[in-house]
């Protein structure tokens, strides 16, 4: 792989984006940070970040923003209940659009969704369906034809704490994870050649920190080249039962 340094991250301004923002620098990378309001960001993020502005909800700003980056995570969501679209337009369409942006450019890609991403009977998906159209993300990211790695975390700051790993598949979990260790996580996924093609649930908990990330991330099964879900995941999605725009994205975006 290509060596990595400018790594945008999207949904830098946000809890666990700061995190990350922080390990990419404590890695030796220059972390870019996407916003939408310089000002604002500058009020949260540690002097010096290089910050570039777009919107994740309109694809014809980001171009300038993803432009000589060597890799992208996205750490991104909305919590809009009020408003139960957002999670089409922010957690789906904020993917498919940087996807866009990059033209034919595929950069390394670190996804950030969640667990209980397949779980289409929980009540998360009750308002806006935010599972389903996170784990729509998850498909255009596999089928871009980007090296990624795809991460779904525990509970963000619940649980017992602590920095000893534990990854796991199939979507069954629970547990938590601190949005630090959690940020250190998502920076080594993407220097580590052995987190690609690799999606999995990961909680913390007490024990011995978790240094050797090879080792972790070798106990996650690939996914299968070209499949829309992961490789442990329950096949309750059915592509032809999907939004035809998500089903024209997907063709879009699919490689040969």
């Amino acid at each position: 792989m290509p060596a990595i340094d400018r790594v945008l991250v999207v949904g830098a301004t946000g809890r666990t984006g700061r995190h990350v923002v922080a390990a990419a620098a404590a890695r030796g990378l220059t972390p870019v940070a996407l916003a939408r309001d310089e000002s604002r960001a500058r009020k949260v993020l540690p002097d010096g970040t290089e910050i570039v502005t777009g919107d994740l909800t309109a694809p014809e700003t980001l171009v300038k923003a993803v432009a000589d980056t060597d890799a992208v995570i996205f750490v991104h969501g909305s919590d809009d209940d009020a408003r139960p679209e957002s999670f089409e337009r922010v957690d789906y369409g904020g993917v498919a659009n940087v996807l866009t942006a990059l033209g034919d450019r595929r950069p390394r890609i670190v996804l950030m969704t969640t667990i209980f991403v397949t779980r289409r009977d929980h009540y998360f998906n009750d308002s806006g369906h935010a599972l389903d159209w996170k784990r729509r993300s998850e498909r255009l990211v596999r089928l871009s034809g980007a090296p990624y790695t795809i991460v779904r975390p525990g509970w963000l700051d619940a649980g017992e704490g602590g920095a000893h790993l534990r990854i796991e598949q199939g979507d069954t979990g629970e547990a938590g994870i601190g949005r630090d260790v959690l940020g250190a996580l998502l920076i080594e996924a993407l220097l580590d050649d052995t987190a690609l093609g690799r999606t999995f649930e990961v909680f913390s908990g007490p024990g011995p920190a978790t240094t050797d990330f090879t080792a972790l991330f070798t106990q996650a099964k690939p996914d299968a080249p070209g499949a829309l879900d992961a490789v442990e995941d329950s096949l309750n999605m059915p592509l032809d039962d999907e939004p035809a725009r998500v089903r024209d994205d997907l063709a879009h975006l699919r490689t040969p």
